[in-house]
């Protein structure tokens, strides 16, 4: 290889003088680069393909650089591209290439382009990829979560406020709970596929390019749904990323919220779960221990995922237009909160799966802490035409005294000046025996999206039917890009042979 080449390119002409090895890697941003080196081929294959469909290099030249970039497509990328020598992959990349097909050729990949429009290609393609892998990964945990509610429409437990006991509920009910909150983060991170799936390719540093670069050529071949307009917002523009970290954000506040649940759940006072040993850890003292760590780490993840998301709105905030070396910085924090949040969401999905509720010990607790309480008073409402604040007091007067008996009732009644006699009105303790009963209370609310079992089967149908639609968008997205993918290499495999 030409000496020459062995330098950064791109420094060759405006500056002089050798930076030292801190400096250098200082300023590389290759760590982070290695996540979008497959994109950069992609980018550049494409780049040369509409170079020469719009006659601004030789076909002569074409055939000198698609047989080399193919190359690095079959093959791999070389490690040389990486070397911190070169401030980043792009410019590593024309540099090897350079010295393999020669300054005469290799010089001219970058006709039309800059590393503004180029990296910022790149991020948006890898993103792509990367969001509908997480699509993918909610849409397994949605699955389980249907499929564990389909098990225990009738497994009876208490319900929380305040981590009180409140009303009785069933598993299927709180799963389902859930399950909607991923289904909304499944919402967002499909809706910033939309703004995330635009090419920025053609901007060039911010102005736009004096070559006749066709920019709705290279946005189709590389499966981009279109393109971000306005050049300058083109390249300065990390909205994109904002916006699927905040999401990322989201899912990762209901996954720690789940697993706030199963670590509580699985502790000994409580039992409702029995989490599998492969997600757990033991002490390295105390040989009784089964410690739900997987769900700790997870809870812990959480924390990282938010601190990506501050830290890109940090680098940004202060950005004037249009492309500036801060945006460098804000890259890593992408990598870093989607593979965070990627781990989570695969372990959870193995973690509920192999989970074990004890329904007994869920029924025990069921009606517990006058949980039926709130039963108790509407039915005082819906039986003897009682005003609720009425009803609502003598019973909470009554739950003071310590019981919800016959005679604890009408002494609440009397001491609140009611003017009503629960006895004369027909209650009997059998009456309220039915109504305290967490299977008579979970029965009635049969409301959609209650618990009642009529009702979460209707639900669990929904349910299945949105997943399955879900399940769609995300294979005909998967599709459309597989399939840009294979046509673009056909493209220039066919023009070189």
């Amino acid at each position: 290889m030409d000496e020459r080449m062995r330098k950064d390119v791109v420094r060759l002409g405006r500056l002089s003088g050798e930076r030292t090895g801190e400096m250098t890697h200082f300023l590389s941003s290759m760590h982070a680069d290695r996540h979008i080196a497959d994109a950069d081929i992609l980018v550049d294959i494409a780049h040369v393909l509409m170079l020469d469909k719009q006659k601004i290099i030789d076909r002569k030249v074409t055939k000198q650089l698609l047989p080399a970039l193919l190359a690095m497509y079959d093959n791999g990328i070389c490690e040389e591209v990486f070397d911190d020598r070169f401030e980043d992959i792009h410019a590593g990349i024309e540099s090897v290439l350079i010295g393999s097909a020669g300054a005469e050729a290799g010089g001219r990949l970058h006709i039309g382009r800059s590393r503004n429009d180029e990296v910022v290609t790149c991020i948006r393609i890898k993103l792509r990829e990367e969001l509908l892998k997480q699509m993918s990964a909610l849409l397994k945990v949605r699955g389980v979560l249907i499929a564990l509610a389909a098990q225990h429409k009738d497994s009876v437990m208490p319900g929380f406020t305040h981590l009180q006991h409140a009303q009785p509920t069933t598993l299927a009910h709180h799963l389902l709970a859930y399950e909607q909150a991923f289904s909304r983060d499944f919402d967002r991170l499909r809706d910033a596929y939309t703004r995330v799936n635009l090419s920025p390719l053609g901007a060039a540093a911010f102005a736009s390019t004096g070559y006749s670069v066709n920019r709705d050529y290279t946005a189709a071949i590389l499966g981009f749904d279109g393109l971000v307009i306005n050049t300058m917002d083109a390249v300065a523009t990390r909205d994109f990323a904002l916006e699927t970290l905040a999401d990322l954000a989201i899912l990762m506040v209901n996954t720690s919220r789940l697993c706030e649940e199963l670590i509580i759940w699985s502790t000994s006072f409580v039992r409702f779960v029995s989490l599998d040993d492969a997600f757990c850890s033991t002490s390295s003292i105390m040989p009784q221990k089964k410690n739900p760590d997987t769900a700790e780490i997870m809870r812990a993840k959480s924390g990282s995922v938010f601190g990506s998301f501050s830290g890109a709105m940090m680098t940004v905030k202060g950005l004037p237009m249009s492309y500036n070396r801060d945006l460098q910085e804000l890259t890593p924090n992408i990598w870093r909160g989607m593979q965070d949040t990627k781990e989570s969401i695969r372990l959870l999905i193995d973690m509920l799966a192999s989970a074990k509720f004890d329904k007994e010990r869920m029924r025990e607790e069921a009606g517990k802490g006058f949980s039926t309480a709130t039963e108790l008073a509407d039915s005082l409402v819906r039986a003897y035409n009682i005003p609720f604040r009425t009803a609502h007091n003598i019973v909470g007067r009554a739950v003071q005294k310590g019981d919800l008996s016959l005679g604890t009732l009408e002494e609440a009644a009397r001491e609140l000046d009611s003017g009503i006699s629960l006895v004369k009105k027909g209650l009997t303790q059998e009456k309220i025996n039915n109504v305290l009963d967490p299977e008579y209370s979970i029965g009635l609310r049969k409301a959609p999206g209650g618990p009642a079992p009529v009702a979460i089967k209707g639900a669990i149908h929904d349910r299945r039917k949105q997943l399955d639609a879900d399940s769609v968008i995300v294979d005909q997205k998967l599709t459309k890009i597989a399939k840009a993918r294979e046509e673009l290499i056909s493209k220039a495999r066919r023009l070189i042979a």
